[in-house]
């Protein structure tokens, strides 16, 4: 105990300064951003961001895709950019037209790769400058709006409605600035934004701070809960309902910014969950993790392997001995009216 005390002592002796550096790097390029010194440029049509103001498990892929297939079923043209986090290549490269689809997630990131797998006719673009993919979406591709995905940030692409998501599970030591917490930004600069929508409230319960910070913000606020589909995914497309594996042994891994919240959305149901591997987040696989996921299911004497949607795509090129399955999950909100009359104004 005494030595677990003094290494959190130590760690926090180094964090905090670069924290502090952090902040004072952010503090001035807001500044420049609100004096215009640093420019922020316009697209020719509208634009929503989605973003979050902490590192990952928020829930921002699984809610550009709601938003986009709820456009899309009004009839709005919807097409989406992205950085393209952990892609190998750079620039702009063309995710999909919206009818073929990308063959290697590594050229386009994990969750762009995902997102034109999951939607349909809507054309997807990576570039690190948003403002620079827009542009080829606009130019290339007759768009009535643009979801701009993890954009809190990137203030050099105006947006004509700002969403920020915040995890339920954020403790306080969330709330202190990278790499110290987790927190990108000051808590305070949530005032850019247009709405907050508190995440997973089904699978954490929010701590009494976050909601009483999200009030002080004076922000309207909308929470959403996750649940899982009927159905799991194998890497053939092959599907398996989920009353048909309840009772059954898994052993579970992921490599997600929430993996918490995936193995609380899976002790949901009656399925016997024997074991877990954790991996970072867009952990890319090699064969020796295959190889000891498999040997740990095996030992603890699993049925299945039941992995994400996201950990799915990067899976294809390797063999499994157990039946693999990843799942999926489905948003709601409360109120959806309240979502529903932001989005209103694009239809």
């Amino acid at each position: 105990m005494q030595i677990n005390r003094i290494s959190k002592e130590y760690l926090v002796f180094i964090l905090f300064p670069l924290a502090l550096f952090y902040w004072g790097l952010i503090y001035w390029r807001n500044l420049f951003y609100h004096f215009g010194f640093f420019v922020t440029r316009s697209l020719p049509c509208p634009v929503i961001s989605v973003g979050n103001i902490s590192m990952g498990g928020t829930g921002k892929t699984p809610f550009v895709e709601y938003i986009t297939k709820y456009l899309q079923s009004r009839g709005i043209r919807v097409g989406i950019v992205s950085r393209g986090y952990g892609r190998k290549t750079t620039g702009t490269v063309i995710v999909t037209d919206g009818k073929t689809k990308p063959k290697l997630w590594q050229d386009v990131g994990d969750e762009p790769f995902m997102l034109a797998h999951n939607l349909n006719n809507v054309p997807i673009v990576v570039d690190e400058l948003r403002y620079r993919g827009g542009m080829v979406l606009v130019k290339k591709f007759k768009l009535d709006i643009i979801i701009l995905d993890d954009g809190f940030q990137h203030r050099a692409l105006y947006r004509n409605l700002d969403i920020v998501l915040i995890n339920s599970k954020d403790t306080i030591q969330n709330q202190k600035l990278l790499p110290y917490g987790s927190l990108r930004e000051p808590w305070y600069h949530l005032s850019r934004s247009d709405i907050l929508v508190l995440t997973k409230i089904n699978i954490h319960k929010p701590p009494g701070l976050l909601i009483r910070k999200m009030k002080e913000t004076g922000l309207p606020i909308i929470k959403n809960t996750i649940k899982l589909d009927k159905t799991f995914r194998s890497i053939t497309n092959d599907q398996i309902y989920l009353k048909n594996i309840k009772n059954c042994k898994i052993y579970i891994f992921s490599a997600i910014g929430d993996p918490e919240g995936f193995i609380a959305s899976l002790n949901q149901t009656k399925m016997i969950i024997c074991g877990e591997k954790i991996f970072p987040d867009h952990h890319n696989y090699n064969r020796l993790d295959i190889k000891k996921i498999e040997q740990m299911a095996k030992a603890n004497g699993a049925d299945y392997l039941i992995t994400t949607e996201k950990d799915l795509i990067k899976l294809s090129g390797f063999k499994f001995n157990i039946p693999l399955y990843a799942v999926k999950i489905r948003l709601e909100f409360h109120p959806k009216s309240k979502l529903e009359h932001y989005l209103q104004p694009f239809l």
